[in-house]
C-alpha cells in the first residue's frame, strides 16, 4: 500500500513538472542588473538557481571560516558531557570525591550546570561536608531553586537540624507547590523534628502523585502514623487523634499496633482490644497478634480463649503461638505455654520465643533450664547459633512437626487435597 502511494506521488510531482516547465517556457521572464556601467541580463529561471548557487557557496565558505572557532567549543561540550556522565557513574559507585571534582567541570557547560551542580552538592553530602554541599546549593539555586531547595533540606535534615529543613519547605508545602520530593523530605523532617502534623499533611500528596510507589508509600505512611499515634499525650488526645485519621489509614496494621499499645498504656484495654479483633477480622496481621498478647494482664483470660480459637485457620501461625505462650505465662499455665512455645520455636525460632520459653522454667523454678533458654534469646538476637535443649527436659516431648491447614475457598468450603 505504501509503494502505491509513493508511485502514485511521483506521478503528481511529474505532472507538475511538466506543466510547470510548459508555463515557464511560454514566458521565462526577463532580468536585468546594471551598476556603475556592467549590466547583466538573464531569465527569472536562471536568475534564481543562481541566487540559489551563491547562497549555498557563501554558507559553506562561512562555515569553513568558522569551524576552527567552534572546535574549542564543541571540545569544552565533549568533555563536560563526559565528566557529567563519570561524575553520576562515581556517585553511584560511592567515590563521592571524585564524584564532586567530575560534576563540578560539568557544570561549567551552561546546559548542564544545574543537574552537575545538584549531583555535586549530594556528593559532598554524602562524603559529610554539609558546608560545601550548602555552598554548591546556593549555585545550584540560581538555575534550578525548586530542586535547590529540597536538596537544600534534605542536607539539613542529615545534619541534625530538622526544624530548619521544615522551616525551609513550608511555604511551598502551605502553597500546595512542593515537589514530590520535596513532600517526602518534609514528612522525614518533620518527623525528626517532632512534627508530627505536618508529618501527616504530606502523606496525602504523595499518595495521589504516587511517586514513591505501593511500597515506600505503604512504609512512609507507618512510620508516621505509628509516631503520631505513639505521641499521644493523652487518651483524649489519642481518642481524637485516632477518629480523625482517614478510614484507610486506621487499617494499616502498624497505626492498629501504635494505637493499641498506646491506648493500653492509657488505660483503655478494651478499645485497644476491639480494635485489633477487627483488624484481625479483615486481614490476618502477625504484628498485631503480638500486640494482642501485649495489652497487660486485664481481662486476659478472655483473651486467651479467644486467641486460641484462632489457631483452627492458623494452626503453623508462629507470632500466635508466641502470644498464647506469653498470655499462659502471665496466667502461671506453665504447661500449656509451654506447649505452645516449643510449637512456635520449631516453626520459626525467635529471640522472643525463648525468652518466655525461659519464663515458664523459672516459674518452675527450674533456674539451669531457665539460663539455658535465655542464653539461646541473646544468641539468636545477636545471629550466634543456639545450643538445643536436653531431651529429658519434660516428661512428654511434643510432635512440633507443622500442622497440615486446611484449605478453603474464597466461599470458606474445603478443598480437596490434589
Amino acid at each position: 500500500m505504501k509503494l502505491w502511494r509513493w508511485i502514485l506521488l511521483l506521478v503528481i510531482v511529474a505532472a507538475l513538472a511538466a506543466f510547470g516547465w510548459h508555463w515557464v517556457a511560454e514566458d521565462p521572464g526577463y532580468v536585468l542588473v546594471q551598476l556603475r556601467g556592467w549590466q547583466a541580463e538573464t531569465t527569472v529561471v536562471a536568475a534564481v538557481v543562481i541566487l540559489l548557487l551563491a547562497w549555498a557557496v557563501l554558507g559553506a565558505v562561512w562555515f569553513a571560516v568558522r569551524w576552527p572557532f567552534g572546535a574549542l567549543t564543541r571540545r569544552h561540550r565533549r568533555l563536560s558531557r563526559q565528566k557529567m556522565g563519570e561524575g553520576l557513574v562515581a556517585l553511584m559507585e560511592g567515590r563521592h570525591g571524585d564524584a564532586e571534582r567530575d560534576l563540578h567541570r560539568a557544570s561549567r557547560l551552561d546546559t548542564l550546570r544545574g543537574p552537575a551542580l545538584l549531583a555535586a552538592a549530594e556528593a559532598a553530602s554524602r562524603r559529610g561536608e554539609n558546608t560545601r554541599a550548602l555552598t554548591t546549593l546556593d549555585e545550584a539555586g540560581q538555575v534550578a531553586p525548586r530542586a535547590a531547595r529540597v536538596l537544600r533540606a534534605r542536607v539539613l535534615r542529615r545534619e541534625g537540624k530538622p526544624t530548619e529543613a521544615v522551616n525551609l519547605l513550608a511555604a511551598d508545602a502551605d502553597s500546595g507547590s512542593l515537589t514530590p520530593g520535596g513532600w517526602r523530605e518534609l514528612a522525614l523532617a518533620a518527623l525528626a523534628a517532632g512534627d508530627t502534623r505536618r508529618a501527616r499533611m504530606a502523606l496525602d500528596p504523595l499518595q495521589k502523585g504516587g511517586a514513591l510507589g505501593a511500597r515506600g508509600y505503604a512504609a512512609l505512611e507507618a512510620q508516621v502514623l505509628t509516631a503520631s499515634l505513639r505521641g499521644a499525650p493523652d487518651a483524649a488526645a489519642l481518642n481524637a487523634l485516632w477518629t480523625q485519621l482517614p478510614k484507610a489509614q486506621r487499617r494499616v496494621p502498624a497505626a492498629v499496633d501504635a494505637y493499641a499499645r498506646q491506648a493500653a498504656s492509657f488505660g483503655m484495654v478494651l478499645p485497644a482490644m476491639d480494635e485489633v479483633e477487627s483488624a484481625l477480622r479483615r486481614e490476618w496481621s502477625p504484628l498485631l497478634i503480638e500486640t494482642y498478647g501485649a495489652l497487660g494482664a486485664e481481662d486476659i483470660e478472655a483473651r486467651l480463649r479467644r486467641a486460641e480459637s484462632w489457631l483452627d485457620a492458623h494452626p503453623n501461625d508462629a507470632a500466635l503461638l508466641l502470644t498464647l505462650g506469653r498470655m499462659c505465662v502471665r496466667l502461671s499455665l506453665w504447661g500449656k505455654a509451654a506447649q505452645y512455645l516449643e510449637r512456635s520455636l520449631a516453626l520459626s525460632p525467635s529471640s522472643g520465643a525463648w525468652e518466655a520459653l525461659g519464663d515458664v522454667y523459672a516459674g518452675q523454678s527450674d533456674a539451669v533450664m531457665a539460663q539455658r533458654c535465655y542464653r539461646n534469646a541473646l544468641a539468636l538476637a545477636r545471629g550466634e547459633p543456639t545450643t538445643s535443649l536436653p531431651q529429658g527436659a519434660r516428661g512428654t516431648r511434643l510432635d512440633t512437626r507443622p500442622i497440615a491447614m486446611e484449605e478453603r475457598s474464597e466461599h470458606g468450603v474445603p478443598r480437596l487435597p490434589e
